[in-house]
């Protein structure tokens, strides 16, 4: 189960360890694997491969769907307020999809700490959305919704071909600074009386620029995407945003996740190349599998990237209980 208390410790910020037990059937597997001969030319093949991948060179089908959906979800609160037809009322962060009125989790908790007050459609409204991406697998939110996950996308991949020319140097901070920000925001929302995040969430921000048109803030969006394209790539996501950390907590239970196959697996590690959140794919790693089938962490955002680069296809989408999804 992808929810499990070691899966969750590890999205708060602790190092992924080794599973203190491994079932017999990996075992095998593992014991097979460490006395398999690789041939000179498998070697050779797998160095190519890496290098296609680090290069973007591979199948982007999943990539390619959720641009599709980012891009149509966050049009269609656009267009409804320009073409007055009140199907998306507000934006990502606080809406009214189709009459159901909607809140982004940690946003609403904001407001509560920082007004101490519960209004009837901000509860509606986060139900409605925890059952949702309880069913929909949490953080799918940030690959799949999220406007700022797109651009956050396309500085990342600047930030990599900079790198590739040794013109910037990747810099990277302890996870659990993610965890931090999540308590210290909602200490600030308590203390201040005013919420300090939602007015700095660019996920708000670009969402409400979409819609009402852009304004002085989309200095701060900059500011961030610069950081990102010259310091250090996706620092926001995985470093800072605690709307991603609810997310996770929200669909660690969630039926829809990657699933790993121990068996099938060539160990190649391009998937660990193009993960958004690397740590959630430790599992891959040679020894690291405790069972033949895993659930990948709870802190994965279902970006699809592993399952599109995966040769052997030993990283799946799944709906727990059901059918892989292809």
């Amino acid at each position: 189960m992808k929810g499990n208390l070691a899966a969750l410790m590890v999205m708060l910020g602790k190092a992924p360890q080794k599973p203190k037990q491994i079932t017999p059937p990996a075992q095998a597997i593992h014991l097979q694997k460490r006395t398999k001969k690789i041939t000179k030319a498998e070697i050779e093949f797998i160095k190519n491969e890496l290098k296609a991948v680090e290069a973007g060179k591979y199948r982007k089908k999943w990539r390619n769907r959720r641009w599709v959906s980012i891009i149509t979800i966050n049009l269609l609160f656009t267009l409804s307020f320009w073409l007055d037809i009140q199907l998306f009322e507000g934006s990502i962060i606080a809406s009214r999809v189709l009459g159901f009125h909607m809140a982004d989790i940690y946003s609403a908790l904001q407001v509560v700490l920082a007004y101490k007050i519960m209004l009837i459609n901000l509860v509606i409204g986060t139900v409605t959305v925890f059952i949702i991406w309880l069913l929909l697998g949490g953080r799918a939110f940030c690959s799949w919704v999220c406007p700022y996950h797109l651009l956050a996308e396309i500085a990342e991949t600047i930030h990599l071909k900079l790198a590739a020319k040794k013109w910037v140097t990747e810099h990277s901070f302890h996870r659990g600074v993610r965890t931090v920000f999540f308590i210290a925001f909602s200490l600030l929302a308590f203390g201040l009386g005013y919420s300090l995040f939602n007015s700095i969430n660019p996920v708000g921000m670009i969402s409400r620029a979409l819609v009402y048109g852009p304004g002085i803030a989309m200095v701060w969006i900059l500011i961030l995407f610069l950081f990102e394209v010259f310091y250090s790539r996706r620092a926001w996501c995985r470093y800072v945003c605690p709307m991603g950390l609810t997310y996770g907590l929200t669909g660690a239970l969630s039926p829809l996740q990657i699933t790993y196959n121990l068996s099938s697996c060539h160990h190649e590690t391009a998937c660990h190349i193009v993960c958004e959140v690397p740590h959630v794919l430790e599992c891959v790693k040679k020894g690291r599998a405790g069972n033949v089938e895993v659930d990948v962490g709870a802190d994965c955002t279902l970006c699809g990237a592993c399952v599109d680069v995966c040769p052997t296809s030993s990283l799946r989408f799944e709906i727990k209980g059901l059918s892989h999804i292809s």
